[in-house]
């Protein structure tokens, strides 16, 4: 845990027309009407951005590495070889028409933040203490390949290598070819840092509801995430009787349906959704013979996780009994619940205030790069709203002041860290 000493009097001067105009570049790569995004991860809209990041890190005079999964880091290496490393940064993939702000945001800012940061050394003289490293994360989303946060798993040790590359989409196309098929497979990356700074939109309505407009998220929510396939048999949906059907849908139906009681039951704790149908064949006129359902059970509790995941098995049993059909679990993918770390919560708090914002302090539901970098080093995610609390659609909007708010604050952090040589003692 992070020992958190005195704020800083002084603070980076960040340019808003700067932030909004790297927003807007940004946003053409996959963009579409009415703020819709597609830049699935890997794809040539991915590319595209990617290339937009690698040449600021290239033009701002960082190093640019590049690893075995594609992640991207620009390390601004002021403080010299033997100097603590602050990583800051996001993902630049989003959901297919997804909105415009859920990772890219936090990439842009941490570019934004740096040419702050430089700004303000060259204005004051002052010799950095801390190298920062701005990163883009591959596969956070999970919506091309599975599971999601596959980029920073991989780079923390969580996420075996092979397995990661010969992850496939829906086409076959394995995370390996498609890091070739774009040219960003390399194998050169930065030692794991002191600390890690994830700046995102809030994806819910909180900060609104409490009239802020800045929050830290002091815990992250687990996540169980199994791909379950009901297995029935085919045939022609016009001569074969109801009653001799084995509908392979309908036991996903049923699923479908309990997964909602489950999550009734246990109150506010726990969420559950089947986000994702895989039909087979998929025709108006025929039965199914498979359904492969992609199921997400979310709680902040370990123990109502557990207790999901056994509800959740008896309910596939019941399904699969009522349909009469099989089943069969393909994949069960898990990420445990946790603390962020808690100084740098009070340092989030602490530069906040310095300019008269309250800070927020919230979980995070969904799942963000700095989940995998709290395993292995002091890590946050702070954030500021987002209109409506509408995340993972077109209308997904932040205004034009609290995007700059956010980069403000992000950029107080990481001048506390460049300036303050006990920031990093641990308690």
């Amino acid at each position: 845990m992070l020992d958190i000493k005195n704020t800083a009097a002084d603070a980076p001067f960040v340019d808003a027309a700067e932030l909004h105009a790297m927003m807007d570049e940004v946003s053409t790569f996959g963009g579409g009407p009415g703020g819709a995004m597609t830049r699935l991860t890997l794809s040539e809209e991915d590319r595209a951005a990617r290339d937009w990041f690698a040449a600021f890190i290239k033009r701002e005079g960082l190093k640019l590495e590049i690893d075995v999964i594609g992640n991207m880091f620009g390390l601004l290496d002021w403080a010299g070889p033997d100097a603590p490393v602050v990583m800051t940064g996001s993902h630049l993939d989003s959901q297919p028409n997804g909105g415009r702000f859920d990772g890219a945001y936090g990439v842009v800012a941490a570019c934004a933040a740096v040419l702050a940061l430089k700004r303000h050394v060259a204005a004051t003289g002052i010799k950095p203490k801390t190298n920062i490293v701005v990163v883009n994360w591959t596969n956070e989303e999970g919506a091309r390949f599975q599971p999601s946060l596959l980029g920073s798993g991989v780079y923390t040790g969580e996420i075996d290598l092979a397995f990661a590359l010969a992850r496939t989409d829906g086409d076959g196309v394995s995370v390996g070819e498609a890091l070739d098929m774009i040219g960003y497979r390399h194998e050169s990356a930065p030692p794991l840092p002191a600390a890690y700074i994830e700046l995102h939109i809030e994806g819910s309505d909180k900060l609104e509801q409490a009239g802020l407009r800045f929050a830290a998220f002091q815990r992250f929510w687990g996540a169980t995430k199994f791909r379950l396939a009901f297995l029935g048999r085919q045939a022609h949906t016009g001569p074969t009787p109801m009653a001799e059907r084995r509908d392979a849908l309908l036991g996903a139906a049923y699923l479908i349906a309990d997964l909602k009681t489950i999550a009734d039951e246990a109150g506010v704790d726990l969420h559950t959704s089947v986000g994702r149908l895989e039909v087979y064949p998929n025709s108006p006129n025929v039965v199914p013979a498979e359904a492969v359902c992609f199921i997400e059970l979310r709680s902040g509790s370990a123990e109502v996780l557990a207790k999901a995941e056994t509800d959740m098995n008896a309910a596939v049993e019941l399904a699969a009994a009522k349909a009469g059909v099989g089943f069969e679990i393909r994949a069960v993918d898990r990420r445990r619940a946790g603390p962020m770390d808690p100084g740098l919560v009070r340092l989030a708090q602490e530069t906040a205030k310095t300019i008269g914002q309250e800070t927020l302090l919230l979980d995070t539901i969904g799942g963000h790069d700095a989940v995998s970098m709290a395993a292995v080093c002091p890590s946050i995610v702070i954030a500021v709203p987002c209109v409506g609390g509408v995340m993972h659609h077109p209308t997904e909007f932040t205004s034009e002041p609290d995007r700059e708010l956010g980069v403000i604050i992000l950029a107080g952090m990481l001048w506390r860290f460049c300036t303050d040589g006990n920031i990093l003692e641990q308690r």
